[in-house]
């Protein structure tokens, strides 16, 4: 393939691990890792680039399985050159102006991630601030997508495929910087004291039932949360391999220090078919899982 690839002014790194570059530490090698310095550099990198080989955007690896075959693609990860906050007239372009996107505070990601996934906590998502988003296409084209556009739903969004977003821009409400501050240490807090987050997680593993998007009315309503049917069809600690659902949190599934992705999704799977057994409830996996098995010793 690196005959096929175009030029960058970046880093291009072929057979790149991309376990440590996800939050669960498991996976195998992407063919190669893309790394653009700049906007320019990708749109002119992806323009080159032949149609028949696939492209995987990575953000910080938080809400990911790699899977121990690798992934066949040229993986896209952005640096620091893309991670500038720009501030004018109440707009936040980005990813302690006194401006309230507090509910981001908690949530593992990147502003890419959180816009695709429209992600969200406390009843309150990304679409409810969202105003656009500078893309780059496949084919090399920078464009401006709007929220109609990606016509925003729960955990998912219509962003095309292999599309990279480079920029975000929020109008988020007014609030009192030290009321804001205090705001997100209670909810850290609030994270600590329900959630594993020290473990290597990925954090929620599967969706809720019924969520809602920009409507108001937060899936915190819902009655048949994950957590609750995964620990009703007694699921809470369960095993597979050195995968584990958390005790503390029973839809967090953790990597205990030696699991492969295999038992990562494998114990998922029997979370799922467990849940189904018990309550007929078929739970949808809000962690992404991307890549080959390991190959067959056979």
């Amino acid at each position: 393939m690196s005959s096929s690839l175009p030029s960058l002014r970046g880093k291009i790194t072929p057979e790149r691990s991309l376990a440590n570059l996800t939050w669960l530490r498991v996976g195998g090698p992407a063919d190669y890792l893309v790394q653009p310095a700049d906007v320019e550099d990708l749109a002119e990198f992806l323009r080159g680039l032949p149609s028949d080989i696939a492209v995987l955007p990575l953000g910080v690896g938080s809400n990911l399985i790699v899977r121990d075959g690798g992934v066949r693609a040229v993986v896209i990860k952005l640096g620091r050159s893309f991670g500038e906050i720009d501030i004018e007239d109440g707009l936040v372009k980005a990813a302690k102006a006194g401006l309230d996107l507090t509910f981001m505070r908690t949530i593992p990601g990147s502003i890419g991630g959180a816009v695709r996934m429209n992600a969200g906590c406390y009843g309150t998502y990304t679409a409810d601030f969202f105003v656009e988003a500078e893309v780059v296409t496949r084919q090399g084209e920078v464009i401006t997508l709007t929220s109609k556009e990606l016509n925003f739903a729960y955990r998912q969004t219509d962003l095309p495929e292999e599309c990279v977003i480079t920029s975000a821009t929020f109008a988020p409400p007014p609030g009192d910087p030290e009321e804001l501050a205090a705001r997100m240490t209670g909810q850290l807090a609030k994270r600590d004291a329900t959630q594993p987050p020290k473990d290597l997680t990925a954090g929620s593993t599967f969706r809720n039932q019924a969520g809602y998007s920009s409507t108001g009315q937060p899936d915190d309503s819902n009655e048949l949360k994950a957590w609750k049917v995964i620990d009703d069809a007694g699921m809470r600690g369960a095993k597979r391999g050195g995968a584990q659902m958390s005790e503390k949190h029973p839809n967090f599934l953790i990597n205990t220090g030696d699991a492969t992705a295999a038992d990562l999704e494998g114990l998922g799977e029997d979370v799922r078919k467990r849940v189904f057994q018990s309550s007929g409830i078929e739970l949808q996996w809000e962690v992404e899982r991307v890549g080959e098995p390991a190959p067959s010793a056979d």
